[in-house]
């Protein structure tokens, strides 16, 4: 693990963390990380809670809620495993790695969060803090005036529009086993063309059809 290590700023006094921290529920569910996904997820939330809360001393709650929820999100995490090696690293049953497991968002994702836990347990808040700091300065530095999600926004434009109702999502396809679904959505817009979106998974799926139909009308 020592090229790990020196990726994420921090040696392991015990390394038994590290190793829970990247094993998947399908490798092993009773030593898994999802209880480390648990713990991590709140570590994360607390250490960017503070750092926005210094770097924004004039931004209301709602707006410091909007920026949190964007940088603690499933694709920001995912985006800072994958920037940190943590997907070569990964324990996975070999049904989920030749399924294509380590670029699966949730998995990269959960991971982080289970790391960033295994950081606070064997180095206190300095371990986690540094590993954020670090993964995180794109994420921060990018911060743009409009973070909402896809669905969210697209929502809104639909509610905003004179009699406007909110977007409808159906399902068109499911395809692949059980351990590597692939779900396709449709979403429908009162006066547009229906745009379609695919994923992992049905959420993955609406946020791609919401992402290709705000692209559609020019608002993204």
């Amino acid at each position: 693990m020592t090229d790990l290590e020196n990726r994420l700023g921090h040696r392991f006094a015990d390394p038994a963390f590290l190793t829970r921290a990247l094993t998947h529920a399908s490798a092993s569910e009773r030593k898994s990380n999802e209880r480390l996904e648990f713990l991590g997820d709140r570590v994360l939330g607390l250490i960017v809670a503070e750092k926005l809360y210094a770097a924004y001393p004039d931004d209301p709650e709602g707006v410091l809620a909007v920026k949190l929820n964007a940088l603690v999100r499933r694709e920001t995490c995912a985006a800072a495993a994958e920037a940190a090696g943590i997907a070569n690293h990964l324990i996975l049953a070999s049904s989920e790695a030749g399924s294509g497991g380590r670029q699966k968002a949730a998995i990269l994702a959960g991971a982080c969060e289970a790391v960033i836990a295994a950081l606070y347990l064997d180095g206190g808040f300095a371990a986690a803090r540094g590993f954020i700091e670090r993964y995180w300065k794109d994420a921060f530095t990018t911060l743009g005036a409009d973070l909402r999600d896809p669905k969210t926004a697209l929502q809104e434009w639909a509610q905003a529009r004179k009699g406007g109702s909110p977007p409808q999502y159906r399902l068109v396809k499911r395809e692949g086993p059980d351990h590597a679904p692939r779900f396709e959505i449709e979403v429908s817009v009162s006066g547009e063309e229906p745009a379609l979106g695919a994923g992992a998974s049905k959420r993955e799926a609406e946020q791609a059809a919401a992402k290709a139909m705000l692209k559609r009308l020019g608002l993204a």
